[in-house]
């Protein structure tokens, strides 16, 4: 018997990954971006346009924002495609396409926009 070679390992490294992530950079994003900045417990240049720019036109900056993005969305995309399980939705060849196609257009765009600041 001939086994069947699949690619769910990749989906699922993407999907651990992201979610590692999340664990560990989500809640302090969230708190730093959402809470912290707003309320002024950062200073007043913390999230200042100038200071951001100069992050993301970085070569350690641009890699750790498309990391975030592009693994959030793979890991968020992972989970809502097993979700549509739950509802009712039959996992298809269309389905997966939808999916995870949205987090490789995700990615794609996330990856251009970062080249598009510059360096």
């Amino acid at each position: 018997m001939k086994l069947k070679r699949s690619n769910a390992p990749v989906f699922w490294l993407l999907f651990g990954a992201g979610g590692m992530l999340s664990a560990l950079f989500g809640t302090a994003l969230v708190f730093l971006t959402g809470i912290a900045n707003p309320l002024g417990f950062m200073g007043p240049n913390f999230m200042s346009y100038p200071r951001v720019l100069a992050f993301s036109q970085n070569w350690i900056g641009k890699g750790f924002l498309f990391a975030i993005v592009m693994l959030f969305a793979w890991h968020a995309v992972h989970r809502i495609y097993h979700s549509l399980h739950d509802v009712g939705v039959p996992l298809n060849a269309f389905t997966k396409l939808i999916c995870y196609g949205s987090a490789l257009v995700i990615t794609v765009v996330a990856l251009f926009a970062l080249l598009a600041i510059g360096f």
